[in-house]
């Protein structure tokens, strides 16, 4: 059984419904995940900070503006009558929910229950066009099912055991629809797995049931070369192995979640990325293959925060970095890039949430020094740091103030740290340096 995924855009229209209705509909069953219709997860959001900020009529305009907008999609998708009656009627009930929510004080729990709405009105809208549309379906709760523990991973083996549970106690169907991206937490409070985990579920979902697929189905053919936000003419890459892929997650490529390939590649389960657009496109494959060598994709990671740790008896001093290390994991902060020299570390994060405190505790042992406001340029490909072409990037250092380099630390990755003002040029550059050269 394959697991296909779905993100916003997707399902945010009638006509991309239709379209994903078309793919699954192959006569194959298969478990479908959905996120929410495009923009809804935003405007969830947004409530929840009204509700937070006390402003709850802000609020209620907000839900009532998106309200309208699913009765009407509900109108043009939904024309069976029972179906279209049914449908609204708990469409209604989650804004009534919504609502009631503006007369609470806010707290994390309540606005992750806000934010889960998203997912459960896109699933049984869906489910109800399918059953319209005399397509066997049938929709399974996330919430029965997906559960992360005290330290925010996947509870692999209750997902095991409980979406056997959910799964056999579910009518017979072609096709089973879930939601992506929420859960519960270790104490069972709803929770989610963080923006873009619908393509983490997926593939939670594809490792539990020992997937012969999963497929991410998104608004572009696969992961391409570079960002095609700011460079033009970039290409799909056809193949990628699972460590290039979480690379290029990791650092920067929208594309995916940056966990996604992780419960998967124990079990050699590709990942296919493919544009619910042109469902004829190859779009990418990822597996435990390797194919080429040599840089294959640029990715770009913004909202870094660099900072320099300077101790004149660094070097001679047995415990240094332990002692440095250990203020960041006391404030489970995770470090993207570190470089050293005689008397000085620096290193980036990409969470400034802790920073003042860590900042503080810094200073206990050294001189700290904080640039904000940069990005990291993640250059990715098997083998690119021994490949006899990558000596061509160096060329960006008379284009673009560098402030560190990571390389060497893993033979598929090549790291730059740059001011955010130079990323577009940055990209561009790159592009023009290294991929009429390159094989992809």
């Amino acid at each position: 059984m394959k697991v296909l995924k779905f993100g916003g855009t997707s399902v945010g229209s009638v006509e991309n419904m239709s379209h994903v209705k078309d793919i699954i509909n192959d006569g194959h069953k298969k478990i479908v995940v959905l996120s929410a219709m495009s923009g809804t997860t935003n405007q969830l959001v947004a409530i929840a900070r009204d509700i937070l900020n006390k402003t709850p009529n802000d609020a209620i305009t907000k839900i009532d503006t998106l309200h309208e907008t699913y009765m009407n999609t509900i109108d043009r998708l939904i024309i069976n009558t029972l179906l279209n009656s049914d449908c609204k009627t708990y469409v209604s009930g989650i804004f009534s929910f919504l609502s009631a929510c503006t007369y609470k004080a806010s707290s994390a729990l309540l606005d992750n229950q806000i934010v889960a709405q998203g997912e459960l009105l896109s699933t049984y809208i869906f489910n109800s066009y399918l059953e319209q549309e005399g397509i066997n379906a049938s929709l399974l709760p996330a919430l029965d099912f997906m559960k992360i523990d005290s330290f925010k991973e996947p509870d692999i083996e209750y997902i095991k055991k409980n979406f056997k549970t959910v799964f056999d106690n579910t009518k017979d169907s072609q096709i089973y629809i879930t939601q992506g991206f929420i859960c519960l937490d270790e104490t069972g409070e709803i929770s989610n797995l963080q923006r873009g985990g619908s393509d983490y579920t997926a593939t939670i979902i594809g490792a539990a049931i020992k997937a012969e697929e999963v497929q991410i189905w998104t608004d572009i053919d696969g992961m391409h070369n570079n960002d095609p936000r700011y460079v033009e003419n970039t290409k799909p890459i056809s193949n990628l192995s699972f460590d290039e892929a979480a690379e290029l997650a990791y650092f920067g490529a929208k594309i995916l979640h940056p966990q996604t390939v992780i419960p998967v590649r124990a079990d050699s389960i590709p990942v296919r990325l493919k544009n619910t657009m042109e469902p004829e496109a190859y779009g990418t494959l990822i597996s435990e293959k390797t194919s080429g060598s040599g840089i294959k994709a640029i990715a770009a990671k913004d909202n870094i925060t660099a900072i320099k740790i300077k101790s004149a008896r660094m070097l001679q001093a047995h415990g240094f970095l332990k002692k440095v290390f250990e203020v960041f994991e006391v404030y489970k902060t995770s470090i993207d890039m570190i470089t050293t020299s005689e008397v000085a570390v620096s290193l980036t994060i990409d969470d400034d949430k802790n920073l003042n405190k860590i900042i503080k505790e810094l200073d206990n042992i050294a001189t700290v020094e904080v640039d904000n406001n940069h990005s990291i340029i993640c250059l990715v490909g098997h083998e690119c740091v021994n490949h006899q072409s990558t000596y061509k990037l160096f060329q960006i250092l008379q284009d673009v103030k560098i402030r560190m380099i990571s390389y060497g630390g893993s033979n598929n990755n090549i790291s730059l740290l740059i001011d955010t003002k130079d990323k577009i040029k940055t990209l561009q550059k790159l592009n023009n340096y290294l991929f009429e050269l390159v094989t992809l």
